[in-house]
Formats: structure tokens, sequence, C-alpha cells
């Protein structure tokens, strides 16, 4: 298959899934091991993850074919931090100046991230081999990604990105149903 027909197709299926990902929460009445993956509330980093977990379910399929490249784990380490840093810097950027988010402006700078996460991948994984070090580094990093990524729908810093900003508060505690369940 051609590698840029291959990369719009990866770009769709991770927005379609993203998209699904905003929602499946409360569709499916949150269990909480789904929260760990999908959105649960409607702080900055909730946004962040339903683009980094469509990403890192589409690593079976692009893990597949192109797994054996050297460059993949650095490849897949750049998607994950474009997105992880894009988000936010467009996000607070704009809202510094309009004061309040935009909807249309939010769905672009999620449809942009996960573009430049793609294309940054698809780059990567054609550049002639990185080093070893930097390889077994970015091979590392993707698995301590991953773990920080769990971890912080977990037990999240109390910091701007993490508080849900129509409750004021941070992870599944911010849930606006979590205490409507009985949970303290």
């Amino acid at each position: 298959m051609d590698q840029i027909l291959f990369t719009w197709i990866s770009i769709v299926v991770i927005f379609s899934v993203g998209c699904l990902a905003h929602f499946l929460y409360d569709i499916l009445k949150g269990p909480k091991a789904l929260g760990i993956f999908v959105a649960i509330n409607e702080s900055t980093w909730e946004h962040i993850k339903i683009a980094i977990t469509p990403t890192l379910l589409w690593g079976l399929v692009d893990g597949y074919i192109y797994g054996e490249n050297p460059n993949y784990f650095t490849a897949k380490l750049a998607s994950l931090l474009i997105i992880t840093f894009f988000i936010p810097f467009v996000f607070y950027s704009y809202t510094r100046i309009s004061k309040k988010p935009i909807l249309p402006i939010d769905i672009l700078t999620f449809v942009t991230a996960i573009i430049l996460s793609q294309f940054a991948f698809y780059g990567i994984v054609n550049l002639e081999a990185f080093p070893h070090p930097i390889i077994y580094l970015s091979a590392l990093g993707v698995f301590c990604f991953f773990g920080s990524y769990m971890t912080l729908t977990l037990l999240p810093l109390k910091g701007p990105i993490f508080k849900d900003p129509i409750t004021g508060k941070y992870g599944f505690r911010a849930h606006r149903n979590f205490f409507k369940k009985g949970k303290k």
C-alpha cells in the first residue's frame, strides 16, 4: 500500500477513535478501567488522551508493518510527544487571547495534532537508521510514556492541564457523575 495513503488512513482511524473516546466513558456508564484510556472529564489532559489512546492502539497496525524498522520506536515516541505538546500549546495560546475555549478551534487543533504526529511518524521511519543508543532510548521512552499516561489519569498532578474547568477537580473525581455514584 502506498505510504501516503496509509498515513491518511491512520489519520482518519485515529481521529474517529479519538472522537469516540471523548464520549465512551459516559456512554458505557464509566467502568474505571476504561477511564484510564478515554476521556473522563473536560480537562486539557483528557483531550490530549483522546488523541494518544488511538495513536497507541494504531501502534498495533503500524507496529505490524514497521515494527522491524530500526526507527520505529523513535517515530512512535515523536508522534506521541507531538500530540502531548501541540494540543496544550495551541489551546493555552489561543485561550489566552480569546479568554474562553472555542470548539471549532479545539477540533481543528485535535485534527492538526493527529496529522502532524502521523506525518512525523512516517517521515522518521523513512530516515536512515538512528544510532543504537537513540533506538534503545526511544523504545524505553515509549514504554515510560505509556506508563506515565496511565498513571497521570489515576493520579493526576495538581496543575491546570489536569484540572476540569467545569468541576474544578482532578481525574476521576472531576467526572460530573463521580459523587452521584456514592463515591467519596
